[in-house]
């Protein structure tokens, strides 16, 4: 697909989001989240060690509150776990900081994973219900029409505890496993939905008509015609969900349902409000500050990009 200029839709979506500079700096922010994510995953598969990710350490007393920065003395400035402890320490002693990082790894990887499940399963099912219609399109809508009835947050929950130290294939579900299979086997309803109908528009354009007359297959059609050109609702999608699934896992390791053996943004949430009466907040402030960045940017870089790449929306 060609804009007036002749220039291709992703190409003309890309120059115009450059041009918002202030969703190309939140770009930057989500894109600091993943590399922290993907360097903290390398960490410990390749088993590295680095100090900074190491969020078993003890690195100060019990409840040692945020250092000030100006009130330390010049040999506290050279001392390692100064620079660990500046956002306070939690009830075992361990950094504040260095469990937040971590939490990045947990919930991006979820919120990762998750996505890709929920894009396998609606995204195909959307387009062969839009396609072929009749009996099947009755099937797959009655199908999401009934899993969209439950709310949502429960029936992730419900999901949650099911899969937990479920055996499949020989391979135990614990930790965030089962958490973005919880997320991921529920939240493909939306996609389905909004992929049946952009298939429905396009099933009868000019380019399908052409590649029915010499003779391609329904598959190939569906699967090299019709979703390549609404793949930039996909990737809008994409975005624009990321953070929500983010939100389902802090919310379940709030709940006691997410990861266990290791730091999470919810996990930190639970452990540090029993705390707030002691005025014990910095686990809390920490874990929020983390969530609060990444949604912000996530939102309004996920809306610059489907005002850049929706060609309904162009105004350039």
């Amino acid at each position: 697909m060609r804009t007036d200029k002749g220039r291709s839709l992703w190409a003309d979506g890309i120059r115009r989001l450059r041009k918002r500079r202030f969703a190309m700096v939140c770009f930057v922010m989500v894109l600091v989240y993943f590399a922290l994510a993907g360097i903290i995953f390398l960490d410990e598969v390749f088993d590295w060690n680095i100090p900074a990710f190491n969020w078993k350490e003890i690195v100060g007393p019990s409840y040692q509150p945020p250092l000030d920065i100006y009130e330390w003395t010049p040999q506290e400035r050279t001392t390692p776990q100064t620079g660990q402890t500046f956002f306070g320490t939690d009830f075992l002693g361990q950094s504040t900081w260095r469990k937040m990082l971590y939490g990045a790894k947990t919930s991006i990887t979820v919120a990762l994973c998750a996505s890709f499940i929920s894009l396998l399963i609606g995204v195909p099912l959307g387009a062969i219900a839009g396609y072929f219609r009749g009996w099947i399109d009755d099937a797959i809508v009655w199908l999401y029409t009934t899993l969209s009835t439950i709310p949502y947050i429960l029936l992730v929950m419900a999901f949650a505890v099911v899969l937990r130290e479920k055996t499949v294939f020989g391979v135990q579900i614990k930790g965030i496993t089962a958490v973005y299979l919880a997320i991921g086997l529920t939240s493909w309803v939306g996609i389905c939905r909004l992929i049946r109908g952009e298939i429905m528009k396009r099933k009868e354009s000019e380019y399908v008509l052409a590649a029915r007359s010499i003779g391609c297959s329904n598959g190939r059609i569906i699967f090299r015609h019709l979703l390549p050109n609404v793949f930039h609702v996909i990737i809008i999608n994409f975005s624009l969900r990321f953070v929500s699934f983010i939100h389902a896992e802090v919310i379940l390791s709030f709940l006691g349902l997410g990861e266990t053996d290791k730091p999470s943004w919810g996990a930190m949430i639970d452990a540090a409000r029993t705390e707030l009466a002691r005025n014990v907040w910095w686990e809390m402030a920490a874990a929020t500050v983390a969530i609060f960045f990444i949604s912000l940017a996530l939102n309004i870089f996920g809306d610059a990009l489907r005002d850049c790449l929706d060609p309904k929306l162009r105004t350039d």
